[in-house]
């Protein structure tokens, strides 16, 4: 019950990570655009809609936690990559996963207890100091969200409920251990083989590609040479991490809120103690204090005795088997009753009995770690910071106010709003509707180009009477706005211009097919004739360790039998040429060690649970009636590759 604080890592970052404090600024201009924009249904579950104000809530929490883990990581976040079609499809999927996940939980009455709830909020680091739960921490955190301690409590429970379903669905997939050997033979299954190559490359010389030709090939595939709609813009950009760096705390500042703000900076004073439980929960509770009394008797007559009594009598499973050590905590941490006793003793003392909603304890205090407050000098870095961030957010909301009238009022330019702001009108040439092109250079390219912008600065009043887009938020407190300079309707590159790469594409698709025939009337005559002249030496294979064999070729070579052996196979490799090879012997497969096989049996076993996930997934789907309403959030389909097939 009140055991040392267990973690649960896989998602309790999670939780840390969508409790962000957003500005006041950021709910109004969002709250302003999601008011002018359209609440409709995206899709259903069990009827119930998923409206696109569901859907940029998701977005904006999926947003600040990849920024927050790429940032840890030292790695620049790219918004534009959360917003291309699939990016979207897959995040609706997601919610409506959720969903459906909490009817099945409301459906299946599932319960989290007491005890586990208070585990799991004693373990999210947003709620340690120096790796222990702070209460003061917790309700300040709490309050800065708004959100009472039910709120929150319940709202967790419902996550705990949920990922209890998961969890079974995990743990109940199994592979069968000969499935395992089985697949792990084949993996490790070996060939000796020689390869002769006959590549596309030498036949160019005798491939002959005439005007007509490349004119039929570019009048057959005039979309392969389209060029997009595209346009050349300035922009503005109003970011209050910018705005943080410019802002100005003095030494008197950082003082004064160090001094308003000593709790924060200090560890309250924590205490470490044991206790031997006897419960009242399906007992005679008089019979139970009878026991405690005599138990607390024994203790007092031999201290030292306190450990071996709470190995042996104490019915408090998350401590007994440590003689009853509940290691340190705060005040708020324990029931009232318990800790009421153990703030009120020595370390020494050992206390009367005392009862509370869990039954009757003795109690021992054994350590004390008093209150500290850390130097100012320990926490200046933290506090300047803090007090940057504070100015800036300021400066910001009042900012924002100003940019996002300024570019509204005077719409046919952006210089009014830099001028009084400050900021500096930068440019971007080649957007089109689906944002930055692939460029080696998009790396240093900003990265605000995402979907809301791109939608703003190809409506029509921004395309066609050239006047600004609104103010849209593109991050946390950053603000964008844009104006089209120049616009190029779609286009297909003239012929004389694409000539050359056309010609180049249908020569090597031509001497391609050469190759293949050559190779597979080499093959015929090996077949009747073998001989290994222009063979490469011999080189093991495996499908474990397929030594930088085309995929095409080693499928044949590990088809063959031991008792057909030597033989030769080929294959023709798309674009390159054919591949023969001479298998000359079967290698038996090697004897995996323990660990190898453990490893390859926990892979397997990762595989199936993912596997069973899906289909658990699917099954959801169809029980709670899932129906993606707009096209626009369904996956991209797959798109087959244009055929080259010269004449």
């Amino acid at each position: 019950m009140f055991e040392s604080i267990r973690s649960h890592r896989r998602w309790l970052m999670f939780f840390m990570l969508v409790l962000i404090v957003p500005s006041f600024v950021f709910f109004g201009i969002q709250g302003y655009n999601s008011f002018m924009e359209s609440d409709g249904a995206l899709a259903t579950v069990d009827g119930v809609p998923v409206t696109q104000r569901d859907f940029d809530a998701a977005q904006r929490d999926r947003v600040e936690r990849l920024r927050q883990q790429m940032e840890q990581a030292g790695q620049t976040f790219d918004p534009s990559m959360l917003d291309t079609r699939d990016a979207r499809a897959a995040l609706l999927e997601s919610l409506l996963f959720d969903r459906a996940l909490a009817r099945e939980v409301e459906d299946g009455h599932l319960l989290v207890t007491n005890d586990r709830l208070r585990d799991v909020i004693a373990g999210i680091p947003a709620f340690q100091e120096d790796g222990r739960f702070s209460m003061e921490r917790y309700r300040q955190f709490l309050a800065s969200q708004g959100m009472s301690e039910v709120q929150f409590e319940e709202r967790l429970r419902n996550d705990l409920r949920k990922q209890m379903l998961i969890t079974a669905v995990l743990e109940s997939s199994i592979v069968p251990v000969t499935v395992v050997e089985r697949l792990d033979a084949l993996l490790r299954e070996q060939r000796e083989v020689r390869i002769l190559p006959i590549r596309a490359d030498g036949f160019l010389s005798k491939v002959t590609v005439t005007d007509a030709q490349i004119a039929e090939f570019y009048d057959r595939h005039k979309d392969d040479f389209a060029t997009p709609e595209n346009v050349k813009v300035e922009y503005l950009v109003l970011d209050a991490a910018a705005l943080a760096g410019k802002s100005e705390v003095t030494d008197a500042q950082i003082k004064e809120y160090y001094d308003a703000n000593q709790a924060r900076f200090g560890a309250l004073e924590e205490r470490r103690a044991s206790h031997i439980l006897i419960p009242t929960e399906g007992t005679d509770k008089s019979a139970a204090r009878k026991q405690a009394e005599t138990l607390l008797a024994q203790v007092r007559a031999k201290p030292d005795d306190f450990a071996r009594l709470a190995k042996e009598q104490s019915k408090d499973p998350g401590s007994a088997a440590q003689g009853g050590d509940l290691g340190f905590f705060g005040k708020g941490m324990m029931v009232k009753p318990f800790e009421d006793a153990v703030f009120g003793m020595k370390v020494g003392d050992i206390s009367d009995v005392v009862e509370s909603d869990f039954g009757f304890h003795v109690i021992r205090l054994t350590d004390i770690r008093p209150a500290q407050t850390k130097p100012l000098a320990a926490v200046r870095a933290e506090i300047e910071t803090e007090l940057r961030t504070q100015q800036a957010q300021k400066r910001f909301a009042e900012a924002a106010d100003q940019f996002t009238n300024l570019v509204y009022e005077q719409a046919d330019s952006l210089q009014p709003a830099a001028d009084k702001l400050g900021l500096k009108i930068a440019t971007q040439d080649n957007l089109t509707r689906a944002g930055l092109p692939a460029a080696p250079s998009q790396d240093k390219q900003p990265q605000i180009f995402g979907r809301r912008l791109m939608d703003a600065i190809f409506a029509d009043d921004a395309l066609k009477n050239r006047r600004n887009t609104q103010a849209i938020e593109v991050g946390t407190n950053v603000l964008v706005a844009a104006r089209v300079v120049e616009h190029r309707p779609a286009a297909t590159r003239p012929l004389d211009e694409v000539k050359a790469a056309i010609r180049d594409r249908l020569e090597r698709q031509e001497a391609g097919a050469l190759a293949r025939k050559a190779g597979e009337e080499k093959l015929a005559e090996l077949a009747k004739k073998p001989g290994d002249a222009g063979f490469s030496p011999a080189i093991t294979v495996s499908r474990r360790a397929p030594q930088g064999m085309p995929p095409q070729l080693l499928t044949a070579v590990l088809a063959t039998t031991a008792d057909k052996l030597p033989t030769f196979v080929g294959a023709d490799i798309d674009g390159q040429g054919f591949l023969i090879a001479q298998v000359l012997s079967a290698k038996p497969s090697e004897v995996p060690e323990p660990a190898q096989r453990a490893a390859a049996h926990q892979a397997l076993q990762r595989q199936s649970a993912a596997a069973d996930e899906l289909g658990y997934v699917e099954g959801l789907r169809t029980r709670h009636k899932v129906t993606i309403v707009n096209p626009d959030f369904r996956r991209e389909p797959a798109k087959a590759a244009p055929a080259v097939d010269a004449k």
